[in-house]
């Protein structure tokens, strides 16, 4: 085919051009954009890459005659979805909980709710949890608190003890005791209670990535954080400092007045313009960080 084929095809193309077509070639190259976006630095970012060679080493083949090994690779294709589905589960079930954490998706859970109604459950629990923070703090008594929002953390409550118990100084203070059978693990708070003690949360997605001077409580609050849209609140069993995780992202310094309007920010979802926290650590990638 000649330069001036390939020109007239162009602009046959263009010709035929509607605006409907834009936006679907618009909103295709976006999707793909995103999917891009998801697998960077990621296990799949590998498959990508083998499927590429396998669909070129099959194109190749079949110009050149080469049957046996264009029906391997077609077989291979063909079934390449199915296994792509069964090895890269975790991945793909990360991406349908964040389409369904989104601000298109429907508000199944408590936090749609009017706000009088979210303020009568919340507003004694936050106290609660920043007065405790600070005593915990004040004493280096670790701790792992998690907020739950609209992700469901039924797995992560599976694995630890009901307690269904209101919120308090007191009673976070016997949780987190280190001689008491419910400190090694995270408390998780629904509708404003204390719904379990002593949960296992997930690893983070790029644990390798972390700083190895973090310990394991930042590291499962990171995790918790990348799995749902839970806030968690960690406090330091060495240092004595407050650290909240949002999303992947952890930030450390919080006092009592900071870490309150943090909690009301994100619970109650005011715009109003919250204190921000002196340092800002990082997200599961960064490289710094002092020692927890």
């Amino acid at each position: 085919m000649s330069i001036h084929d390939i020109k007239d095809a162009f602009l046959s193309i263009i010709s035929t051009l509607e605006f409907i077509d834009i936006v679907d070639v618009t909103i295709l190259a976006y999707i793909v954009y995103l999917l891009l976006k998801l697998i960077r630095e990621t296990r799949a970012s590998q498959l990508v890459k083998g499927i590429v060679i396998l669909v070129v080493g099959y194109f190749i083949s079949e110009v050149i005659q080469l049957k046996t090994i264009t029906y391997i690779l077609r077989q291979i294709l063909d079934i390449g979805f199915i296994a792509m589905v069964i090895l890269f589960q975790p991945e793909l079930r990360r991406v349908l909980e964040k389409a369904g954490r989104s601000k298109f998706g429907f508000h199944f859970t408590s936090f749609g709710q009017g706000n009088d109604e979210l303020s009568l459950k919340w507003n004694p629990a936050i106290e609660a949890i920043c007065d405790s923070c600070v005593e915990l703090s004040a004493t280096c008594t670790g701790a792992l608190i998690v907020v739950e929002r609209q992700t469901r953390l039924g797995e992560q409550i599976e694995t630890g003890t009901i307690l269904n118990a209101t919120p308090s100084k007191e009673i976070f203070g016997n949780i987190f005791y280190p001689k008491t059978p419910l400190h090694d693990g995270a408390v998780i708070m629904r509708d404003g209670i204390i719904l379990a003690a002593a949960c296992f949360l997930p690893k983070p997605q790029k644990d390798e990535l972390i700083n190895k001077k973090l310990g394991s409580r930042h590291r499962a609050a990171i995790g918790m954080s990348e799995n749902s849209d839970a806030v968690v609140i960690v406090v330091s069993e060495e240092t004595g400092q407050i650290s909240v995780a949002i999303n992947g992202i952890i930030t450390r310094d919080y006092t009592h007045e900071k870490l309150k309007a943090l909690l009301e920010h994100e619970i109650f979802e005011q715009k109003a313009e919250i204190i921000i926290p002196t340092k800002k650590l990082f997200s599961s990638h960064s490289e710094r960080g002092k020692k927890q």
